[in-house]
C-alpha cells in the first residue's frame, strides 16, 4: 500500500479521521468563571448570563469593562475558545413569548390539518412538529408581535458578536411532543448537513471555517425541565477538528451520552452555541408536556458570490452542446463535470423546506446534481429544463 502524501494527509480528512483519545482530551476541560467576568455563573460547563447584563451593555455601549463590545468579545471567547455554549436567562418578556407561541401553535395545527410539517433533521420524521421558515410565517401572521419579538437586544447582540452587522436571521420552530424521541448527537449547518463522502471533499481549512459562518440559537417558549428533553451539549467539542466526520460513529455517540450537559430552561431564556458543538435535542419523557422552542440559525453575509448569474438560462443554452460533446467523446466525463461545475448552482440552500424536501434527510438535490443526472441519463433538454424549473419553483415557494 503506497504511503500517503503528507500534504494530502495535512489538508484532507477521510471517513475514518478522528482519534477518540485525542477527542476525549480536547473536551476534558473545566470552565472557570474567572475567565468570563460578565457571566453570572457556570452550569455543567456552560456559561450563564442574565438579561440585565445584556441590557446594561447595550445602554452603556462604550463602557470598556461591561459595554456592548466587551460583552460581545466575551461571548466570542465562549464560542471560539471556551465551552462553546452560553445561556441568557430572562431574555424575552413573557407577554411577547406567549403571543408568539399562540401564533406558532396556530401554524402547527394548520400544518397538521394539511398533513405536512413533520419533517425533521437528525430525528425520525413525523414524531415532532416543525415550522420551516418560522421567521417569515411569524411576520406575515402577526406583524405587531414579530416587531416586538425581533426588537430583542439579546438576539441582535449575539448575532452581531459572531457574524458582524450584516448577519441574516432564519428561524425554525421545533415542538417536541410528549414521548418525542431524542435526536442523534451531531454538528450543524453547513458541513453538518452533508454526508461523510461529501465532507471528505472539503479541505481541512473549510472544516475550520464552516463554524464561523453560522450561529445556532434557541428561544424557550415554555419552561423546559429536564424531563421534557431540552437540548444536550458536549462543552468544548467544537474544538475537535475531525468532528464533522467522526461524531456519527458509535464510540463518539456513546461518549456524548455519558458526558453531555443538559440545561433546564425557563420560558424566555435563550441559548446560543457554536454550530460545531456536538449537541442533540433530548427525549421528552413526559406524557403531557409539549416542549416548544424557536431555533435560530443566523448566517454570515459573506457566503455569496460577487455577481448574480442566470444559471437556468446558461444551462438551457449549453446543455445541447454538452450532450453532443459526450456523444462524440470529445470531452471526458471529468471534463464535462468541470463544465457543469462552472455553470450551475452547486449548493441546495437557501431553499423553502416546506416544498423542497431533503432527499437524504439532510439536504435537497442541488441544481448541479439535476444537470449531472440528466447528462448521465442522456435526457433531452426539455426534460432537464422542466426538472430545473420545478426545482426553482419549490425553492422559491412562499412558506406556509
Amino acid at each position: 500500500m503506497p504511503e500517503q502524501n503528507p500534504l494530502v494527509a495535512k489538508h484532507y480528512l477521510t471517513e475514518s479521521s478522528g482519534n477518540l483519545d485525542a477527542f476525549q482530551e480536547s473536551v476534558n476541560r473545566t470552565t472557570s468563571l474567572d475567565d468570563y467576568p460578565l457571566a453570572s455563573t457556570t452550569e455543567q460547563g456552560a456559561l450563564v448570563y442574565d438579561a440585565v447584563t445584556v441590557r446594561k451593555a447595550c445602554e452603556d455601549a462604550t463602557d470598556p469593562a461591561c459595554g456592548k463590545q466587551a460583552l460581545m468579545a466575551e461571548w466570542i471567547s465562549v464560542w471560539l475558545d471556551g465551552p462553546g455554549v452560553l445561556m441568557i436567562t430572562g431574555a424575552m418578556a413573557d407577554d411577547v413569548i406567549d403571543e408568539a407561541t399562540r401564533q406558532f401553535e396556530q401554524i402547527i395545527e394548520a400544518q397538521r390539518k394539511r398533513g405536512d410539517g413533520g419533517g425533521d433533521h437528525f430525528a425520525k420524521a413525523g414524531t415532532n412538529d416543525r415550522i420551516w421558515n418560522a421567521l417569515q410565517k411569524h411576520g406575515l401572521g402577526n406583524p405587531e408581535n414579530f416587531a416586538k419579538y425581533y426588537a430583542n437586544e439579546t438576539i441582535a447582540l449575539a448575532s452581531e458578536a459572531w457574524l458582524g452587522t450584516g448577519y441574516w436571521v432564519t428561524a425554525q420552530v421545533n415542538r417536541v411532543n410528549p414521548g418525542g424521541a431524542a435526536q442523534s448527537a451531531h454538528r450543524d449547518y453547513h458541513l453538518g448537513f452533508m454526508s461523510l463522502a461529501q465532507n471528505t471533499q472539503y479541505p481541512m481549512h473549510v472544516h475550520q471555517l464552516s463554524p464561523a459562518l453560522t450561529l445556532q440559537g434557541a428561544i424557550a417558549h415554555c419552561d423546559m425541565p429536564l424531563e421534557t428533553g431540552p437540548t444536550l451539549y458536549l462543552p468544548y467539542s467544537q474544538h475537535f477538528p475531525e468532528g464533522y466526520l467522526a461524531f456519527n460513529r458509535s464510540e463518539y455517540q456513546s461518549y456524548f451520552n455519558e458526558h453531555r450537559s443538559q440545561l433546564a430552561l425557563k420560558k424566555g431564556d435563550m441559548v446560543f452555541f457554536n454550530p460545531a458543538l456536538m449537541h442533540a435535542a433530548g427525549e421528552n419523557t413526559t406524557t403531557d408536556q409539549f416542549r416548544l422552542a424557536n431555533l435560530l440559525q443566523v448566517s454570515s453575509p459573506f457566503g455569496r458570490s460577487i455577481e448574480s448569474i442566470d444559471f437556468e438560462k446558461l444551462i438551457e443554452n449549453i446543455y445541447p452542446e454538452l450532450l453532443l460533446q459526450k456523444a462524440q467523446n470529445s470531452l471526458t466525463e471529468i471534463q464535462l463535470n468541470n463544465v457543469i461545475c462552472a455553470s450551475t448552482d452547486g449548493y441546495p440552500f437557501p431553499t423553502c423546506l416546506d416544498t423542497d424536501l431533503p432527499t437524504n434527510g439532510l439536504a435537497p438535490k442541488s441544481q448541479r446534481q439535476y444537470v449531472l443526472d440528466a447528462l448521465t441519463n442522456n435526457d433531452p433538454l426539455p426534460i432537464l429544463m422542466k426538472e430545473m424549473r420545478d426545482q426553482q419553483r419549490r425553492r422559491n415557494a412562499s412558506p406556509g
